[in-house]
C-alpha cells in the first residue's frame, strides 16, 4: 500500500499502524515511508524505542 501512495501524491507519506515488532519498521521504509510512527506498541510494552531504532539503523537508515 505504500508504494501505491507513494507513486500517486507529491507530499510526505507517513507509514502508520500494523507494526508488531522492531523489524516490521524498515520494510515501510524501504517501501517508501518517509517516516514510521507507532504508539500502541509502546504502550503495550511489545518493543522499546531504543528497540525500533536499532532495528532502523541496522537496516542502513537514519534515526532521530
Amino acid at each position: 500500500m505504500i508504494k501505491a501512495v507513494r507513486r500517486e501524491v507529491k507530499i510526505p507519506v507517513i507509514a502508520s499502524g500494523g507494526a508488531g515488532k522492531a523489524s516490521d519498521f524498515p520494510p515501510a521504509i524501504e517501501a517508501g515511508a518517509d517516516a514510521v510512527l507507532a504508539a500502541s506498541i509502546f504502550h503495550y510494552g511489545k518493543v522499546t524505542i531504543k528497540e525500533v531504532k536499532d532495528a532502523i539503523r541496522s537496516a542502513g537508515y537514519a534515526v532521530r
